[in-house]
């Protein structure tokens, strides 16, 4: 089979485009650099806000990211992976104006959870508010037999400043304090009945990772990265 070219259309935020690219590169067997995949990345920070647009009727991001499919498509790139949950909520509109396939983040975390972990029939799930009230997300976790429970609003303001924070939103906090706060508000996710915890917005996995939890976390990022290594043509470790 001969490898393809993994497409990242990044920016939403950076550090979690780069955390993607990490991912890619430490899952792929390599022994020298010509083992590795071929990535081309097209980080746009100007991508309009997913949450406003979801929740506001704010700027679509639509325009902005089917250019980035475009200009990933010219580059050689030959399928795309996007490393912004939140942007997932517009994945069938924007698949209908590209000419790349590009792999569902939601679907990934569905089939990996029903697939490695048969026995999770409840996820704890922390993500923008965009995503929580899209609910696609949740509709997808449901079709493979999975119900979500989110926190409550005030726990979920908290999850919306944390995510802010991780951007670079100034809080006076340093990553230590803001990943205790989500660990704390993951663990009364847990105490109302949360089987593992899907980190739903990918600067969550930033700051919480598998083991910081009793229960399994579920890194968006990183079964992304293994989906793409997939689809590209290898097998991931």
């Amino acid at each position: 089979m001969t490898e393809k070219t993994i497409g990242i259309l990044g920016g939403m935020g950076p550090e979690a485009t780069v955390d993607l690219f990490s991912n890619i590169i430490a899952n792929t067997p390599a022994a020298k650099d010509q083992d590795h995949l071929r990535v081309v990345i097209d980080s746009n920070p100007k991508v309009p806000d997913r949450t406003a647009a979801i929740l506001h009727g704010g700027e679509s991001p639509v325009p902005v990211m089917a250019e980035g499919v475009e200009a990933l498509r010219r580059a050689g790139a030959d399928f795309v992976v996007i490393p912004c949950v939140s942007a997932h909520f517009f994945l069938q509109e924007l698949q209908l104006v590209s000419e790349l396939p590009i792999i569902s983040l939601y679907d990934v975390t569905a089939e990996h959870i029903r697939q490695h972990h048969a026995h999770i029939r409840t996820v704890g799930m922390l993500a923008t508010t965009g995503t929580l009230q899209g609910g696609r997300f949740r509709e997808k976790l449901q079709q493979a037999g999975i119900e979500t429970v989110a926190p409550p609003g005030p726990d979920q303001e908290r999850i919306m400043a944390a995510i802010y924070e991780i951007k670079g939103v100034p809080g006076g906090r340093d990553r230590d304090a803001i990943g205790a706060e989500v660990r704390d508000i993951a663990g009364r996710l847990i105490q109302r009945g949360a089987q593992g915890v899907v980190a739903g917005c990918t600067e969550i996995p930033l700051v919480l990772k598998p083991g910081d939890l009793s229960v399994p976390v579920f890194d968006t990022l990183l079964l992304l990265a293994r989906a793409a290594i997939t689809a590209a043509g290898r097998q991931p470790f």
